[in-house]
């Protein structure tokens, strides 16, 4: 019954937002990138969670440092294919799944070429988030770059004033 209702109330604050996420897990995601990036370099996470039609809630952050030991080395993301071997394991365990993934850059939130080249899902529908800054403070979704893979390395932009429309991070996240 509670289930129906925290429905029925998101449909309300944010009937059209297909990725929403605690602002709590929001603000402690970031953060957790800022540190294991220490401000200066690359960091990442996939974001587990539950999807529901179209809409998929973030849950959990999966730091690639915690299934690559080394994907944080290089001071870019380089994140080797053994690491999903646990990734997928967690999920299984969980009943979570991949609803987006997120990673850090040092100036702006715009896509690299290796990035477009590499997504960290390559299934269309995939969603990826940039975080400007090296997530140094705690960022909205319209500064942010968000991405939707739609395949053969083609991506969507939702980012700036759209990313409002796509992304909701508050309290029925």
């Amino acid at each position: 019954m509670i289930s129906l209702i925290l429905q029925i109330i998101r449909a309300f604050v944010a009937p059209n937002h297909r990725l929403s996420c605690s602002s709590k897990l929001w603000r402690e995601g970031l953060s957790e990138l800022q540190r294991r990036g220490k401000g200066q370099h690359e960091s990442g996470a996939f974001l587990l969670g539950v999807s529901q039609g179209n809409r998929r809630t973030i849950k959990r952050f999966v730091y690639y440092d915690d299934l690559d030991t080394h994907s944080l080395d290089t001071g870019i993301v380089v994140f080797d294919g053994s690491g999903y071997g646990p990734l997928w394991q967690l999920c299984r365990e969980t009943g979570l799944t991949v609803v987006a993934d997120v990673h850090t850059h040092g100036g702006c939130a715009q896509q690299s070429h290796l990035d477009r080249d590499n997504p960290m899902i390559a299934k269309q529908g995939h969603i990826a988030l940039i975080v400007p800054q090296f997530a140094t403070q705690i960022f909205q979704p319209s500064d942010l770059g968000v991405y939707e893979y739609e395949g053969e390395h083609c991506w969507q932009d939702w980012s700036g004033y759209q990313a409002k429309q796509f992304f909701y991070i508050g309290y029925w996240g």
